[in-house]
Order: structure tokens, then sequence, then C-alpha cells
């Protein structure tokens, strides 16, 4: 399993940290996938369409010997098992699986694009990212997006919600 992927989780419908523990099992559950790390997981209001109950969204490292496309297919699976129904752009779901980042690789298709696109311009995205590894750098530049972070005006609508208990809180510690 060479290549390290980070995915970003969110929800707002339901019970959102069974929500969040179930993503992470059946990921967890693939042969595939090694989840490497966990963030805390942070409370945010919506963006994009507000009126609409506040986000838990965390970030997860993972090793995979899957590709960019497969690892999306995989994403959309959880998704899917977990009941997400798109009914509008920015809608509320009860799970949202993205990857952010694919390796230090650069991916444009049509189903993906790698770095995630809006992913510099949302703190509810970067917090927990740079909490897992704060000397990350956006592929193809050496500016970490610590300093991407420093620089945003809605950082603060990201509030600490459960901070991370370590992997305990996800049953991954059973090794």
């Amino acid at each position: 399993m060479n290549n390290r992927a980070f995915l970003s989780l969110g929800t707002n419908i339901g019970d959102r940290l069974a929500n969040l523990q179930m993503a992470i099992h059946l990921l967890h559950s693939q042969d595939v996938i090694t989840i490497e790390k966990l963030s805390s997981i942070y409370e945010t209001e919506p963006v994009g369409y507000t009126d609409q109950p506040a986000f838990l969204n965390m970030v997860i490292q993972i090793s995979t010997s899957l590709s960019a496309e497969e690892l999306l297919e995989l994403c959309l699976s959880v998704e899917q098992k977990l009941g997400r129904v798109r009914e509008f752009r920015w809608g509320p779901r009860i799970i949202d699986l993205d990857i952010l980042l694919y390796n230090q690789d650069n991916i444009e298709s049509e189903k993906l694009i790698v770095p995630h696109p809006r992913m510099h311009e949302r703190a509810f995205v970067l917090v927990p990212l740079i909490e897992i590894d704060p000397t990350i750098c956006f592929p193809g530049s050496d500016r970490p997006l610590e300093k991407v972070l420093s620089s945003m005006q809605e950082r603060e609508g990201v509030r600490l919600w459960k901070p991370n208990s370590g992997e305990e809180g996800f049953g991954l510690s059973e090794s």
C-alpha cells in the first residue's frame, strides 16, 4: 500500500458522530486501505446553502493500493451504503467523503480533480488536515497549507467538537 491520501469526511443529518464512525469503519474494513491518522472532529456552519444544520467534519490519512479513481469509487460506495442522497449542491447530507490529496499528484479527469479544487478556500477542511500534518503543502507548491489557513477570515467558524481520542473511538485499535 504505497499511495498516501487524505480524505475529508462531513455529515449534518441524523447521528453525525455515528455517521463518521460508520464511514471510517467501512473504509477500515477494506483490505486495500490502512487508516494511518485521524483528526479531531470539528463542528462548522454550512457553506453555500446555509439553511441546514451544522456539520461535523474531520480528515483522515490513509495508505492504499488503490488508484485515485478506484479510491473515488470506494468513497462513493461508502456514501451510498450509508444512504447519501444528492438532492442539490451543498445540501444536507448523511455523509460526504472527498479526496483532498492523493500522493503529491495533480489529477484532472471527468470524475475527479485532485487536489480537491476548493480545499484551499475551506477552513473546515484545512484545520483538520493541518492537525494531521502541519507541514503539508499543496502539490506542486512549497507553500505550506498552514500559511493558507493563517490568511483565512472564517477560521473562527470551525469549532473543536471532539478532540482526537485516538483510534479507539472509531473501532480501529484492534490490530
